[in-house]
């Protein structure tokens, strides 16, 4: 019987711009986890938050510009070309399709692992992927599960790794990561400064990402470009 082949770790969200954070985030879960690749997906049109700032082609091509040459990190636009909302579960189904055999290795922030009932269709995910919830060392979680995800919890949970490479779905994982303290909001209220905003956050965004946002004058909230 031949082996199952080695999870691909699905990482969306809006990467509004995408940052050194995002990056490590992927790096370390596919490195602890021993996933494939994991597979960055921007998000077209996010129906659980605010609309992005910036544009989905803009994102998309900062999430290109972030993962070239990075081994095991994918870029993934279905999202963008898809028309309609950005659903997780229409993402994971499309992705079963191409590869049935394949695990799939759902990673999401503990946050949103809290919201997952109000995620469309949401039982059916675990269905179609293992789910990898990341939290800072030292956090306790779960804190407090709503009823209907309780129930999900005691039923998945594992601590180990193995698991997401011995079936292609249903799993629940807790894997802590490095705390990054980058956030998107606050480097997009840096950048909204202007050329003195472009320097503030110099580090924390790959330079190609950064040049293109300066090239493009993404984020800015005064016309103040060279």
């Amino acid at each position: 019987m031949a082996a199952m082949p080695a999870p691909l770790g699905v990482f969306g969200g809006t990467f509004d711009p995408i940052h050194c954070g995002h990056l490590e985030l992927a790096r370390e879960v596919r490195f602890a986890l021993q996933l494939a690749a994991v597979r960055i997906i921007p998000a077209g049109d996010p129906p659980h938050r605010a609309a992005p700032v910036a544009t989905a082609v803009h994102r998309l091509a900062m999430v290109e510009l972030a993962v070239e040459g990075s081994v095991g990190l994918e870029v993934d636009r279905r999202e963008v070309d898809r028309p309609g909302r950005s659903f997780t579960v229409l993402t994971l189904l499309s992705l079963r399709d191409e590869d049935p055999a394949r695990p799939l290795a759902l990673i999401v922030g503990a946050d949103a692992f809290l919201g997952f009932p109000g995620w469309h269709r949401w039982r059916e995910i675990f269905n179609l992927a293992h789910v990898v919830v990341v939290a800072r060392p030292g956090s306790p979680f779960p804190s407090r599960l709503p009823p209907v995800l309780a129930d999900e919890w005691e039923a998945r949970r594992t601590n180990e790794a193995k698991s997401l490479h011995e079936s292609t779905a249903g799993a629940i994982l807790v894997q802590p990561i490095t705390p990054h303290d980058i956030s998107a909001s606050a480097i997009r209220t840096q950048l909204g400064r202007g050329a003195e905003g472009i320097a503030a956050v110099r580090g924390l965004l790959p330079p190609a990402v950064l040049a293109y946002i300066d090239r493009n004058q993404l984020y800015r909230s005064r016309p103040d470009a060279p």
